[in-house]
């Protein structure tokens, strides 16, 4: 990789991180249309400048994640299932899932339709005068809606998916408010992606070269910087509209990559 590569991912795994657009699919993709060549490094670095992302959010919210043992435990508990999967299913994450664009093409498609439906759904009730069932903050989840959660977020493990797509649609699911949902999606990435994070690093960063990590912390630091703009903007975003714009964004994107593929 080339310094401008490196500022480059960094720069689409910032935009990406917090988007229900899945920021490992437009890792992949990015990659590829650098002709960067698949290697173990480079699946371990798109997994260690995720957490440059994250680290945004534990600027941001690091008073209402340390200070409220409610937001604490919550997050904790819907970690849970997440963990375990992941752990159970490292080495198949990242020897074969990890780098499959034909399959993070099709999870955009099908994760753009799910978001479609489900803001469909939403308005529906609206016009219907159905009473507001996306009402709860994240304090009001109960152990089983939070175990559900995790348990979604987890599917994130196959690439195009996305985490912050799993959360908020489950979360939706589970009587979230959207300004709620996009919350908890930044929040349970905190234990998500440093437990991701120390366990790659565990398994193979004794092995990366004094450039290497160089390359790393460029990626992580550039990731940062980036994500701290967009979790402000969404935030903001979020207050006046729906997630359909990224709901037909995953679907034209996925639909344009399988055409390239093809």
């Amino acid at each position: 990789m080339t310094f401008l590569h490196t500022i480059i991912m960094g720069i689409v795994e910032g935009v990406t991180e917090f988007l229900p657009i899945s920021s490992t699919a437009h890792l992949d993709i990015t990659r590829t249309l650098l002709h960067i060549a698949d290697s173990d490094f480079i699946k371990s670095f798109e997994i260690v400048i995720q957490l440059g992302a994250i680290l945004a959010v534990v600027l941001l919210y690091w008073k209402k994640v340390f200070t409220s043992w409610t937001y604490f435990r919550n997050i904790a508990i819907a970690f849970i299932p997440t963990g375990i999967i992941g752990f159970l299913l490292y080495k198949l994450i990242k020897s074969y899932l990890l780098g499959n664009i034909m399959l993070s093409a099709s999870m955009l498609i099908i994760g753009g339709i799910l978001i479609i439906f489900f803001e469909y759904r939403e308005r529906e009730a609206e016009l219907h005068k159905v009473d507001n069932i996306f009402h709860k903050n994240v304090e009001q989840l109960s152990v089983k809606d939070l175990l559900l959660i995790g348990t979604a977020q987890a599917l994130a493990v196959v690439p195009g998916v996305s985490r912050s797509l799993a959360v908020i649609l489950s979360g939706r699911a589970r009587g979230l408010s959207r300004a709620a949902v996009v919350e908890f999606s930044f929040l349970l990435a905190i234990p998500t992606m440093l437990a991701a994070t120390s366990y790659d690093l565990y398994k193979s960063g004794f092995a990366f070269t004094g450039g290497e990590w160089g390359t790393i912390a460029l990626g992580f630091i550039v990731s940062f910087i980036v994500a701290l703009a967009v979790v402000k903007w969404l935030l903001g975003y979020i207050k006046k509209h729906s997630f359909v714009i990224f709901g037909w964004y995953r679907i034209i994107a996925g639909v344009l990559i399988l055409l390239f593929l093809l």
